[in-house]
Order: C-alpha cells, then structure tokens, then sequence
C-alpha cells in the first residue's frame, strides 16, 4: 500500500527514527501504528542484541537539580557523531528528567519507568535501532539535602558533579564547590569518608617506600664513600658502559655489587621502626589532604582549602554528599 509522508512523519515523531524506517514499517504493517511502532521496537533489539559485545566508549551525561534533590545520567553510545546528536540528547534529558521526578535510587528503577508506548528500556533499545549502535544506561548517581547543585564542565555533556549542602548557599558557591569535585576527582568529603582498607593500603605503600628510600640513602652515601660515581652505579647496564668506557674496571664493578648488597642488607635491617611509621603517617596525610574535598587547596585560590570557602560563605557550611561521573578515561 503507499504510504503517506504525513503518516512517515508522524510515526517519526513518534519514535524519532529514520525517514526510511519509518516508511518500511509502515509498509509492513499496512499503515497500522502499532503495528509499526512494534516493528521498529523489534529492530532496535536486533540491533541491540547483535552489537551486545561492542564498547560503549563515548555518550551524553546530564545532571539536574530540584533544590533538595539532584541527580545525573549517561546514555552511553560507540560514536561522538550518535552522542551529539539533538535527539540523542534530548532522550537522555528525558530520561533523567523521569528518574528525577520519581526520585530513582537505581539504574534498574529507570529502566522500568513508562516511557512512550513502553518503558525506558524500551526507549533505549529504539534508540540502538534508529542509530544503528548498541546504547546503554549507565552512571547513574544522585544525592539530597537542603540544598543541591550540579555542574556540566564546560557543557560538553561528557563529565558532571553533582553536591547536597547542609544548608542553602550562594550560588557561586555550590557551583565553584562542583567545579572543584570535576577538577580534582575526591573520593570522599572528609577523612571519615575514605574507606579503612584505603586508608592502611596507602599506609603499606607509605612504609615500603620509606623503607626503600632509607636503603637506597645509605647504599649510595656508602658508594659515594668509596669513590664510585653514582650514575655508573646506578644498573648493571651503567656499569657495563663503564667498564667499556674504561671508567671502571671489572674488579671495581664487583665492588660495586658487594657494596650494594651489603649495605643494602645490613640497613634494611637495621632500620628505625617509630621513624619509618612517623614518615609513612605523613605520607598519609598528604595523602589524605589530595583526596578529601573539604582539605583540598581551592583551585580558585589555592591559598583557602575547600572547608575555608565554604565557611566564607556560611560559617557552618559543609558539603553532605557529592557524586562524579565522566566517559573519559583519567
């Protein structure tokens, strides 16, 4: 039967798939509209299912406040060219726009909402027909509280933040606070916050690279004693090109090894526990300071911490809650 452009244009508002699409479903069906929604439902999960294997390595990611509840989202695609699509994006903002309204704590939640003639699922299963590529939800993260708010870096769609104060702020506030957590990736707000097992593994780290700093100051304050030059010291590679250098001789590179062997033996064990724990203790801070958002430097002024320009703003001021997502690899 011929099919009308008013009836392909409709179904393609419908749906938002392709003009073709569209046109053949309609054939298919013989003009029936269910019918061809069905249809193009089914493409869309032979699409999905044959690509099933395939990385979803580039998307849209969307965050949104409500005041006291915000949330983010990706719909994550293969290409940039399907990502930057209008309708691409105008599906994931619908999306996120559902899940903030019924205030989902899952991915899953999502999924089932009604959405169209189905659910979100079903949306997102279209969509991998219409673009041909397999699409996926995923990122899924919000937070509540008195006050929130939601930072897209550099409105690209591909990295946001999302935070919950215990109280209202300035805006400029909450949104430097959200630029903050883009740029400098926290893990926790404080140091309540970072796990125990985190914590004692940056510890073990700590103590063992002291402990072979300590080693390595001795073994080189004792080759510098016998009159060795440390770069020729340094692998057995350096002193090979010594030796055929005639810097060093054979005899003198077995000194070398004994010395290092020896000193390195004799220091490792002989080495001051309480020093070593107050050394990795520091390192731990330090740590600590890079990872907890309330004891990073402000990257707008790097003299204030983040704790300093929250309490500027408000004198009780703090952050509750943060979240970050980005389909970048870092």
């Amino acid at each position: 039967m011929a099919v009308s452009m008013a009836d392909i244009t409709k179904l393609r508002k419908m749906t938002g798939a392709g003009m073709m699409d569209c046109k053949n479903a309609l054939t298919e069906s013989e003009g029936d509209f269910d019918k061809a929604l069905e249809i193009i439902r089914k493409k869309g999960q032979a699409v999905a299912a044959k690509r099933s294997d395939r990385e979803t390595s580039e998307g849209c990611v969307l965050a949104k406040s409500t005041g006291n509840f915000a949330a983010m989202i990706a719909l994550k695609c293969e290409t940039d060219f399907v990502a930057k699509n209008a309708d691409f994006v105008a599906l994931t903002q619908a999306i996120l726009d559902a899940a903030i309204e019924n205030k989902c704590q899952t991915i899953e939640e999502i999924k089932a909402l009604p959405m169209g003639n189905g659910t979100i699922n079903d949306a997102v299963v279209e969509r991998s027909g219409i673009t041909g590529e397999k699409t996926e939800l995923d990122g899924y993260s919000f937070v509540s509280g008195p006050y929130t708010a939601v930072y897209n870096h550099q409105n690209k769609n591909l990295l946001c933040t999302i935070a919950a104060f215990n109280e209202e702020c300035q805006a400029q506030t909450a949104h430097e606070i959200c630029m903050q957590i883009a740029a400098m990736n926290p893990i926790a707000v404080d140091e309540a916050g970072v796990p125990e097992d985190v914590k004692q593994n940056e510890i073990n780290v700590a103590i063992d690279k002291t402990k072979a700093e300590q080693v390595q100051k001795a073994v080189e304050a004792a080759l510098k004693k016998a009159g060795f030059n440390l770069y020729i010291c340094e692998s057995e590679e350096h002193m090979n090109e010594g030796i055929m250098k005639g810097s060093i001789t054979e005899a003198q590179a077995e000194e070398i090894r004994k010395i290092k062997e020896t000193v390195a033996a004799e220091k490792a064990a002989n080495l001051p526990e309480q020093m070593i724990q107050n050394i990795a203790k520091g390192r731990l801070g330090k740590f600590l300071k890079e990872v907890c958002l309330l004891r990073q430097e402000s990257i707008m002024d790097p003299k204030q911490t983040v704790a300093d320009v929250l309490k500027a703003d408000k004198a009780d001021l703090t952050v509750t809650d943060f979240k970050r997502f980005t389909l970048r690899a870092e």
